[in-house]
């Protein structure tokens, strides 16, 4: 004599799938044409810089690997003529 067991029924919402396709971030630069990548802007280097004054990466920022190697070498450019500082001591 066998005894059929059913599984426990699980009635939490559906989670979404892991190989679900996020959407693709639009690269910053190429949606604002006139827009240039310049150490000296502050306001838009901070876009690019964590809380904690980390460079975010290109797949959180969304950049084209092209600027995102020109907006590293402009963050890095203000940081060190003392623009930007190097980390947050606030966070």
């Amino acid at each position: 004599m066998t005894t059929s067991t059913t599984p426990p029924s699980t009635s939490a919402a559906p989670q979404k799938s892991r190989n679900q396709a996020r959407r693709r971030l639009q690269d910053y630069f190429l949606q604002n044409k006139g827009v240039e990548i310049d150490f000296k802007n502050t306001e838009l280097m901070r876009r690019f810089i964590s809380p904690e004054g980390k460079i975010l990466p290109g797949r959180r920022t969304g950049l084209s690997s092209k600027n995102q190697r020109k907006v590293t070498k402009a963050v890095k450019r203000a940081r060190a003529i003392g623009l930007l500082p190097f980390t947050n001591h606030d966070a």
